[in-house]
C-alpha cells in the first residue's frame, strides 16, 4: 500500500473524490515550505471545485518558490487563462516555453490565451504547433477548427483541420461529431444529419456519436429513427442521465409526454442537480398538466427584471453604457458564432469577462452584484432546484458578450452549467422592439425542438439598455429574431451558489 499522502491525493482526484483529496493537500500546501507537487495537486483540487481564485494563489506561490520550473509557469498560465486573464496567461506560458516546456498541452494553453487576448494569428500558430506535437488529439483539432470557423466562416477550411487529425490516428467519433456541429452552425442541417446517420451505422458502439445522430434525426423530423438510435444506447447504459434526458426529448416530440416525464424524473433521481433534466422535466410536466411545471416555471418569482445603477466614475447610465459598448466591441474579434452555441448571425466573445482589466467591464460586475443578491433574496422559499440551493451567496461561473447582426437571434436554449442565468442589454434594436412580433425581445418557455402538443413561449421581456434579466438556468429562453438594420449587444453570465 502506498503511504505517500500526495500519491493518495492524486488517486482520490482521479476517482473524483475531490473533497477527500483537498483534505490531504490543504495542510501540505499551507506548509511554510511546500513541495512543488503539493502546490500543484492542491491547485488542481481547488480548480475541480470551481475555486479558481483560490487555486491561483497556490500557482503563484509555486512560481515564486520554483521559478525555474516550466511546469509551475504552465500551471499558472492555465489558471490565469481559466480566469480570463488572457494577457497574463500569455506571459506565463511564454515563460514556460522558454524554460523548456514544449509539449502539445502547453502550446494549446498558449493558443487559448492568445485567442482570448485577441491575437488570432498567434492563436492559430500556437494551435498548429500543438498539433505538430500531437496531431491525433481530437479535442485540440476541434478547438482549432472552431477558431477557423468563427474567424473566417469557412467550413471547408475548418474541415481540413479535422481530417488531418483523423488521418493522424485521431478518434473518429468526436471528430465526426465536431464536423457535424460545423455543418449545423453553417445552416447545413441535412448534411450534418446524413453524416451522423452514416457514422452511427459504422460506429454503433460509440454512445455519444449514436446519440448525436439521434438528435440530428429528431431535428430532421425522423422521430422513429431518433427513438431507435437513443434506445440502442439505453440498452447498453440504462442509468446514464444523458440518455434518459434524450429519451425525454424524443418522447415529447412523439406526443408521449407521460413517458417523457417518467424518463426525466428517473434521470433526476440519478443526477438531482442536472439542469438539462430539470428543463425537460418541466417541459414534459407542462405537456401533461403536471403541477411540477408551475413550480419550476414561476415566472413572477423566478424571472427578475432590474435596471442597474450608474457605476461610480460615470456621470450617467448612458455615458457608462457608451463606454461599455466601446470596450465590448473591441473584444468582438470573430465574424461568426461559435459552432456549439445558441446564437445565429452574430459573434460571441470567448474569454471570461470577469478576467477583463477594462474599467467599464470591471464596473459591470460591481453594478450587477446588488440586483443579483436582491433576486436571490426575493425568490422566497421553495423545494425547486433554484430556491432549494440558495445559500445567500454566489459566484460568477461564466461570462461572455454576444453581438447580434440584423436577422440575428438566439435559438431557444438553457444553460446546463448554471443555476441563475442572465441577459444584460448594452445596445438594443429599438425599431425592432416596437414591432407586433416583439422582434428582439427575450422569450421564455418555448423548447427548441418539436413537441406534441406544441408549446409556444409564454413570457416575454422587452430589452432596454441598462436592463438586467435574471432567471433559472434550466428555463427555456431565446430571442425573437429581428429583421431591422440594427445591432444588439449584450452581456450574459451564469451564477452558482457558494
Amino acid at each position: 500500500m502506498n503511504n505517500d499522502p500526495l500519491d493518495q491525493a492524486k488517486t482520490l482526484l482521479d476517482e473524483g473524490r475531490v473533497d477527500d483529496a483537498l483534505a490531504i493537500t490543504t495542510p501540505l500546501a499551507d506548509h511554510p515550505e511546500p513541495s512543488h507537487r503539493a502546490l500543484a495537486l492542491h491547485s488542481t483540487a481547488l480548480k475541480s471545485l470551481g475555486r479558481l481564485e483560490e487555486a491561483l494563489v497556490f500557482d503563484q506561490r509555486a512560481t515564486m518558490r520554483f521559478g525555474g520550473s516550466g511546469v509551475a509557469w504552465h500551471n499558472l498560465g492555465a489558471t490565469l487563462g481559466d480566469l480570463g486573464h488572457a494577457a497574463e496567461s500569455v506571459e506565463a506560458m511564454n515563460r514556460a516555453l522558454r524554460l523548456g516546456l514544449d509539449g502539445a498541452l502547453s502550446w494549446v494553453v498558449l493558443a487559448r490565451s492568445k485567442a482570448g487576448a485577441g491575437d488570432l494569428d498567434g492563436a492559430e500558430q500556437a494551435y498548429q504547433e500543438a498539433l505538430k506535437r500531437a496531431p491525433q488529439r481530437d479535442e485540440m483539432a476541434a478547438e482549432y477548427a472552431d477558431l477557423v470557423w468563427m474567424r473566417r466562416g469557412d467550413v471547408a477550411e475548418a474541415q481540413v483541420v479535422l481530417d488531418r487529425a483523423a488521418h493522424a490516428g485521431g478518434a473518429h467519433a468526436p471528430l465526426l461529431m465536431t464536423k457535424a456541429q460545423l455543418y449545423q452552425a453553417a445552416g447545413e442541417l441535412e448534411k450534418a444529419a446524413e453524416l451522423l446517420a452514416l457514422a452511427a451505422e459504422r460506429l454503433p458502439h460509440e454512445p455519444a456519436l449514436v446519440m448525436a445522430a439521434g438528435m440530428a434525426a429528431l431535428e430532421s423530423g425522423r422521430l422513429d429513427e431518433a427513438e431507435r438510435l437513443t434506445l440502442s444506447v439505453e440498452t447498453r447504459a440504462p442509468e446514464l442521465p444523458g440518455v434518459l434526458n434524450q429519451l425525454a426529448i424524443v418522447y415529447l416530440a412523439q406526443g408521449k409526454a407521460d413517458l417523457a416525464l417518467e424518463k426525466a424524473k428517473k434521470g433526476l433521481a440519478l443526477a438531482p442537480d442536472n439542469q438539462s433534466l430539470w428543463g425537460w422535466a418541466a417541459t414534459a410536466a407542462r405537456a401533461t398538466g403536471d403541477p411540477l411545471y408551475k413550480e419550476l416555471y414561476d415566472y413572477e418569482a423566478m424571472v427578475g427584471v432590474y435596471e442597474i445603477e450608474t457605476p461610480d466614475g460615470w456621470t450617467s447610465l448612458e455615458a457608462y453604457l457608451a463606454d461599455l459598448a466601446v470596450a465590448l466591441n473591441k473584444i468582438h474579434v470573430y465574424d461568426q458564432h461559435p459552432s456549439l452555441q445558441s446564437l445565429r448571425h452574430g459573434s460571441q466573445t470567448t474569454n471570461r469577462l470577469t478576467g477583463s482589466s477594462d474599467r467599464a467591464i470591471k464596473a459591470f460586475f460591481k453594478a450587477v452584484d446588488k440586483p443579483i443578491r436582491q433576486h436571490i433574496a426575493g425568490m422566497g422559499e421553495g423545494s425547486d432546484p433554484v430556491r432549494a440551493r440558495r445559500t445567500g451567496n454566489y459566484r460568477i461561473e461564466g461570462s461572455w458578450s454576444v453581438r447580434l447582426k440584423p436577422g440575428g437571434f438566439h435559438k431557444d436554449h438553457f444553460h446546463s452549467e448554471g443555476w441563475l442565468s442572465s441577459a444584460f442589454y448594452v445596445e438594443t434594436p429599438d425599431s425592432a422592439l416596437d414591432t407586433a412580433e416583439k422582434q428582439g425581445w427575450i422569450r421564455f418557455g418555448q423548447p427548441p425542438f418539436k413537441t406534441e402538443p406544441a408549446l409556444p413561449a409564454e413570457h416575454f421581456v422587452r430589452p432596454k439598455p441598462g436592463r438586467l434579466v435574471l432567471f433559472p438556468s434550466y428555463m427555456w429562453h431565446g430571442t425573437v429574431p429581428f429583421t431591422t438594420d440594427e445591432r444588439r449587444l449584450t452581456i450574459a453570465f451564469d451564477a452558482v451558489p457558494v
